[in-house]
């Protein structure tokens, strides 16, 4: 089945110049959907984790139904102040600015295997940040896995860890 053609191009959002890839469709197609889900999961087997962290908020859609299909457990990533209970943060830079990402505390138990998920890799500030969050709570990030990547802002360069995805845009 070809992801690709259930992935929805809009152009100027959020903001003019910018064409935004939409994964609504693929989340709307059953069909496509599972085999999402089933292509993601074959290839994060191999990293044997523990745990899948998805980053708010569209990680929540791929990592949830990703960990219930591999039967293993699921952690939230969020923006600062969004989660309960004593939280972990860690602070990066943006273009312009920072931004604030928080973990639950108790949510890994030092040593656990993690994957990290997100729907889509651009620039890959956002993963490197929440690779670096999760190493600060203790976690073994083996790897980080996304539906889509846009190859040429080379967000993958600033991840250290092995990264899968399955599809690429190249413009």
């Amino acid at each position: 089945m070809d992801l690709k053609t259930h992935i929805r191009g809009i152009p100027d959002f959020p903001k003019p110049g910018i064409l935004f890839y939409d994964v609504s469709p693929l989340l709307a197609h059953g069909p496509a959907w599972k085999a999402a889900i089933d292509q993601l999961a074959e290839a994060i087997r191999p990293h044997k984790p523990d745990l899948l962290v998805g980053i708010e908020s569209r990680g929540f859609l791929v990592a949830a139904p990703l960990a219930l299909a591999l039967g293993i457990g699921f952690v939230m990533v969020r923006k600062h102040g969004k989660l309960p209970g004593d939280k972990v943060k860690h602070s990066y830079d943006l273009e312009y600015g920072t931004d604030t990402i928080e973990v639950q505390a108790d949510a890994v138990t030092p040593g656990q295997r993690v994957v990290m998920l997100d729907d889509l890799l651009a620039t890959g500030g956002t993963m490197a940040a929440a690779i670096s969050l999760l190493r600060q709570v203790g976690a073994d990030v083996r790897a980080a896995a996304f539906l889509v990547e846009l190859t040429f802002l080379n967000g993958r360069d600033k991840l250290d860890v092995p990264s899968v995805s399955l599809m690429a845009y190249d413009e």
